[in-house]
């Protein structure tokens, strides 16, 4: 890949992977414009790349990852009661990301995972199908009252809508964010949880994408080269960089606006990977 390209592909993740898009739909059809042939190299970019924009949820949101919950706990707790209070804010997640780790590890093991990545349609469709729905998402689940919390349950049952994006083309952010605003949460505190979420899930999700690229049977690693090194630098760093601007833009937009611009956006890339397809282009999935 030359820079042009890597920055490309870098601003793409950034841009993408925390708004309700659809990353991997963007990524394709990128790979595809620029004539970006899918090598060992490509597909270890765009793996690792991605820990660039799980930096920033953490650097962005500093003081959630990094501070205890000092307030009281609720009079008449247990000492498991008034642990959990104190670590309130990993405990949910740690429930939330639950269900993905568990129905994830069973559908890869399984082979599932990889028969639908191999479809760049189906993520098109998805894409659409996804679109359509995000077009009726503010009126489906009226906007959440700042009053409702997000409990353990709560957090919970997101972490059940996030294994929908197993299905490539259906957005992490999408489904998480529909899943915080079906619990009667604001879009903004379903757009943040939505970050938060991102950060195990994506860490332990491209962990073991790396460790299959790199320490599998049949890993080709001869692409670690000194230039290629510098340029999975630039990449995570602009990925990095793009994805802090994307998250504060996203918040502040979602919560004035809603999700119909999205639904209409997502309509247009699905349609343009099936207009490619359906002409003869042969696209391929990076990731």
């Amino acid at each position: 890949m030359t820079i042009l390209q890597t920055i490309v592909l870098a601003i793409i993740e950034g841009l993408t992977e925390f708004l309700p898009v659809s990353s991997t739909g963007h990524m394709i059809i990128a790979q595809n414009l620029m004539d970006i042939e899918s090598t060992p190299f490509v597909k270890a970019f765009t793996i690792i790349i991605q820990f660039g924009a799980i930096l920033s949820v953490v650097c962005l949101y500093w003081h959630r990852f990094f501070r205890l919950d000092r307030t009281p706990a609720p009079a008449g707790s247990s000492r498991i009661e008034a642990f959990l209070h104190k670590w309130d804010f990993y405990w949910k997640l740690l429930v939330a990301f639950i269900p993905a780790a568990i129905i994830g590890f069973l559908a890869k093991k399984s082979g599932i995972i990889d028969s639908l990545l191999e479809s760049v349609q189906v993520v098109a469709i998805m894409l659409v199908v996804g679109g359509l729905f995000m077009l009726v998402c503010d009126r489906i689940f009226s906007r959440g009252s700042e009053k409702t919390k997000l409990t353990v349950p709560r957090a919970f049952r997101i972490g059940l809508f996030q294994c929908i994006a197993m299905i490539p083309g259906v957005s992490r952010s999408m489904a998480t964010i529909v899943g915080g605003m079906a619990q009667r949460l604001t879009r903004r505190a379903a757009a943040e949880f939505s970050f938060f979420l991102a950060v195990p899930t994506m860490a332990a999700a491209t962990g073991l994408d790396l460790i299959e690229v790199l320490f599998a049977k049949d890993a080709n690693t001869d692409w670690a080269t000194t230039n290629n090194i510098m340029m999975l630098l630039l990449g995570s760093v602009v990925a990095f960089i793009v994805a802090l601007f994307a998250m504060k833009w996203f918040v502040a937009f979602v919560t004035k606006y809603g999700f119909k611009s999205f639904g209409i956006y997502r309509i247009i890339v699905g349609a343009v990977i099936l207009i490619l397809l359906w002409t003869g282009h042969s696209l391929v999935m990076v990731d």
